[in-house]
Order: structure tokens, then C-alpha cells, then sequence
């Protein structure tokens, strides 16, 4: 009986030393770099394109993730080449010191990057990241005619939905309607949650009518209408005074600015209201 016991005990250690090794080998496999390759390559597929819900709500994506299609230079026919690059799935603005050189030794030109399409009323998407100490904006109900007819020439005038390293960049200390997500010399944001810089936000733009409002990590920062007395007051006391029908409602492009900042722009897409 006492040989009969110890093998049992015997059988039971092994197979629970069998057991453990098992669960170990398993929770290895689980945690493997390729497994986690295949995470990223399917976290990497789903950027830039609409789930089928979104494309039933009447969403279309603005950028493929790999080409310019439907976007020019604003005042030009085609691309501000070595100002504007597609990088790991996000257009990215080139900063400016690293642009390439022409002959003359002068940089390249570049300017504001426009959508093709004009838009009248409309629900705009996408995300965001700014380099350290950097400026930027998205524009909207932009005038591509009034842009280029003054000076600079390739500089998109409209409604700026404001990007922006608001820990470092002077903007921030100009005013918080300089900061990130504000109605850019206008109205400041509030109630925001801002992520660090290097990480990319969510930008939100609704343009309906003469109501507009802009949201920034799912949180509404910001609204206003067009046409009433406080829009014109604010506009009275901003740079833009000078400017006739800066705030006329009008069908107009999207812009992504050229500030001269690195900043990348990805998951762009719009749904015409």
C-alpha cells in the first residue's frame, strides 16, 4: 500500500509540474513580440479608414493614409513639395529649417495645404500632434481667391481652429484665444483636456448655418454664431479687422496650415450636413 501511495504521489507531482509548465508556455506564446506585431499591424490598418457605421452616417475620408489625393497647395495646382510629406500614415508638415534647398541655396516655397472640394455645411474630424514649441492651425470657410489676392500668398484666410504647444510656444502667452483648439484671435477655449505634446489630440469642427462650434478630445471648447453682435464686436477688436468679409459665410475650403512647425494630421475625414 505505502508503494502504491508514493506513486500516486508520485504521478500527481508530475503531472502538476507538467501543468504549470504548460500554463507558462501558453502565457510566453501570449506575450510574444509577434503577437503583439500583429496588434499593431491591425491597430495601424484601422487608421484612416470608416467603420461601416460611419460610412452609413454619410462620413468620407479626406486622406487615404498614403497619397495627396483631393488636396493642392492653396494657390497652386499641385503639392508644396519638401514642405509637406506623408509620414507612418499621417501628413506631416516639414519644419522649416529642414526643408530642401533649391539651387539658389533658398528653400523651397511652400504654403498652406487645401482641400480641393469646398464644403458649406459640414461636421469635420481628425487627429493631431505638435512638435515641441509648435504652431499650426485647421481653417475653414476659406476663400481661395481672397486668400491669394493678398499678401502672404499662400496663406489660407478663414476661421483657424488653433494647434499649438500651449506650454511653450509664446502664443499661449499672448492670450488662451491663441491656444490650442480656441477660434484663433477670437474666442478662447474652456473646459479642455489637452494632451502632452508628441501625443496626438482628436480635433472636432461643426459648421452649420451660422453656428459653429469646436471640440477637442470629445469635449465642446468652444461655440459661436455668425451674424450676431458679439461675433462682430469680436471680430472688430481682432487682427482680422482689416480684412472686408473676413466673417462672411461662405462655401470654402479646408486648410491645413503651413506655420512652419512640424505638426501631423491623420483619420481626416468629413460628413456634409
Amino acid at each position: 500500500m505505502d508503494r502504491a501511495r508514493k506513486k500516486d504521489a508520485l504521478a500527481d507531482k508530475f503531472f502538476s509540474r507538467c501543468s504549470i509548465f504548460i500554463l507558462l508556455f501558453i502565457f510566453v506564446i501570449s506575450c510574444s513580440p509577434k503577437s503583439n506585431q500583429v496588434s499593431v499591424q491591425k491597430i495601424r490598418h484601422e487608421q484612416n479608414s470608416l467603420t461601416a457605421e460611419e460610412k452609413a452616417a454619410g462620413w468620407i475620408l479626406l486622406f487615404d493614409g498614403k497619397t495627396f489625393n483631393g488636396w493642392r497647395g492653396l494657390g497652386r495646382e499641385g503639392i508644396p513639395e519638401g514642405h509637406w510629406v506623408i509620414e507612418e500614415g499621417a501628413i506631416k508638415k516639414v519644419p522649416s529649417k529642414d526643408v530642401p534647398r533649391q539651387a539658389d541655396g533658398q528653400p523651397l516655397q511652400g504654403g498652406d495645404l487645401m482641400t480641393i472640394k469646398t464644403f458649406d455645411n459640414f461636421e469635420f474630424c481628425l487627429e493631431w500632434k505638435i512638435s515641441p514649441g509648435g504652431n499650426s492651425g485647421i481653417k475653414y470657410n476659406v476663400s481661395e481667391q481672397m486668400s491669394i489676392s493678398l499678401p502672404p500668398r499662400y496663406a489660407a484666410l478663414g476661421f483657424e481652429y488653433q494647434i499649438l504647444d500651449d506650454d511653450t510656444h509664446p502664443d499661449a502667452k499672448v492670450g488662451l484665444n491663441r491656444t490650442a483648439a480656441a477660434l484663433y484671435d477670437l474666442i478662447e477655449p474652456k473646459g479642455k483636456k489637452l494632451k502632452p505634446v508628441g501625443e496626438y489630440n482628436t480635433a472636432r469642427i461643426v459648421f452649420d448655418g451660422s453656428h459653429a462650434e469646436h471640440w477637442l478630445n470629445g469635449v465642446k471648447v468652444l461655440e459661436y454664431e455668425l451674424g450676431t453682435l458679439e461675433m462682430e464686436s469680436l471680430v472688430a477688436s481682432s487682427k482680422y479687422k482689416i480684412i472686408p468679409d473676413f466673417a462672411k459665410r461662405r462655401t470654402g475650403h479646408i486648410i491645413l496650415q503651413d506655420h512652419g512647425d512640424a505638426v501631423w494630421y491623420r483619420n481626416i475625414k468629413i460628413r456634409e450636413i
